[in-house]
């Protein structure tokens, strides 16, 4: 196509030129024939038209020249049709060429991948017949072909064989997932379970109160101070500064120790601060990691106090020391264990044992060396304890939890 010629290329304008030629010579030897007849043509003496035979006679020169006009012009067509026929051959050529080549560095590329070696290709055919050029661009042709066609089977053998491998690749992963997905679902319940076994030991060695340690070390045991009304708990080797929730019936004793720790009262250790009898108060010494309850830890390192250790509590605006005197595990039911005969004021610190558990109860035992307690009150007796009652315990469990709620408790 040429855009300056109204989008005909020149061999299109020399083939309409060449046949608009021919065409006008055709016309012209034609009507001089038709002119000779007319004069042949004569009107006879009654008026009437005389119409005479006419033998076509054809000048040499003209046939000649309308011979050379028409030979010119499919010279000219089967020139450019030729021509043109050749031109999309090589085109042709230079594509087939170009894929081969461009396919044949896809499957290098492939192997150089996969560190594979290629496939030994077949041996060509020899050819038959003569050496004409014929016969041999149709060799070269179907070796380009087969050339083709090797590298295109290879090539899908290649993608085939990754597509099963990845697919037997997927296989075996998806054996996988319910094994995963059943060992994160176990996973998730043992720590939903057992949690507490591996927080409370760190806590243990983690301040569990809120003042700073310097400001509870300050206290002197040998002297009484008049300290503020709130009643509070304060061990200075455990660095606990925790409020006493006073007179709390057993049944309510859990929910005291959400705020701090409680003091409860049975019969034969019922006694208040500075009494002679049994002072008792309980606190957690471990609960789940995810429990909103801040006081789950405050009672973890009790654990840690031996014989000599001092604790203070502030009762009625008046500071009471106790030293330590004694520590033992009893079972939950042993609820007896912490009624004692003495003549002096004594405090009994309750907890679960071991930690992260609710196997076992610890209790530490302290007397009071200050203030003095000579002529001090003895404890009212209060309500007996019945045998179905046990020793206060740490927060419900995971599935304790889930049990409490099944059954209503």
């Amino acid at each position: 196509m040429d855009s300056n010629n109204g989008g005909q290329s020149s061999s299109d304008l020399q083939r309409q030129a060449a046949a608009q030629i021919a065409r006008k010579k055709v016309l012209a030897a034609y009507a001089g024939n038709a002119r000779k007849q007319e004069a042949n043509t004569v009107n006879n003496s009654n008026g009437t038209m005389k119409s005479e035979p006419v033998t076509q006679k054809i000048n040499s020169e003209s046939w000649k020249q309308y011979h050379s006009a028409w030979q010119n012009y499919y010279q000219k067509y089967y020139s450019d049709y030729y021509s043109r026929a050749a031109q999309n051959y090589i085109a042709k050529e230079r594509l087939k060429d170009a894929r081969k080549k461009a396919a044949e560095e896809e499957v290098l590329g492939s192997l150089a991948k996969v560190g594979a070696k290629g496939e030994k290709k077949p041996d060509s055919q020899p050819a038959t017949g003569g050496n004409s050029q014929g016969s041999a661009e149709q060799d070269s042709g179907d070796n380009t072909t087969m050339s083709v066609v090797e590298i295109g089977h290879s090539l899908r053998q290649r993608i085939r064989k990754k597509a099963t491998d990845n697919a037997k690749s997927s296989r075996k992963r998806r054996k996988f997932i319910p094994i995963i997905a059943g060992s994160a679902v176990v996973l998730l319940i043992l720590f939903l379970q057992y949690n507490r076994l591996i927080f409370a030991p760190i806590m243990a060695y983690v301040s569990p109160g809120n003042a700073p340690a310097s400001q509870i070390e300050a206290i002197d045991p040998t002297i009484t101070q008049a300290v503020s009304a709130e009643p509070r708990l304060i061990i200075p080797k455990l660095n606990i500064d925790v409020p006493i929730r006073f007179d709390v019936a057993l049944s309510d004793v859990m929910a005291a120790m959400n705020n701090g720790v409680a003091h409860y009262r049975i019969a034969g250790a019922s006694a208040y601060p500075g009494e002679i009898g049994n002072f008792v108060i309980t606190g957690h010494s471990a609960g789940d990691i995810y429990s909103s309850n801040p006081y789950k830890y405050i009672f973890s390192g009790l654990e840690r106090l031996e014989d000599g250790d001092l604790i203070y509590v502030n009762y009625n605006s008046v500071r009471y020391t106790y030293r330590v005197v004694k520590k033992e595990v009893v079972d939950p039911s042993n609820v007896a264990a912490l009624v004692v005969e003495t003549d002096r004021p004594l405090i009994t610190l309750v907890t679960c044992t071991p930690l992260g558990t609710s196997r076992y109860r610890l209790l530490v035992t302290g007397e009071q060396i200050s203030p003095g307690y000579d002529g001090a009150d003895e404890a009212e007796m209060s309500t007996p304890v019945t045998s179905e009652e046990v020793l206060p315990s740490n927060e419900p469990s995971f599935f304790e939890g889930i049990w409490d709620w099944l059954t209503g408790q």
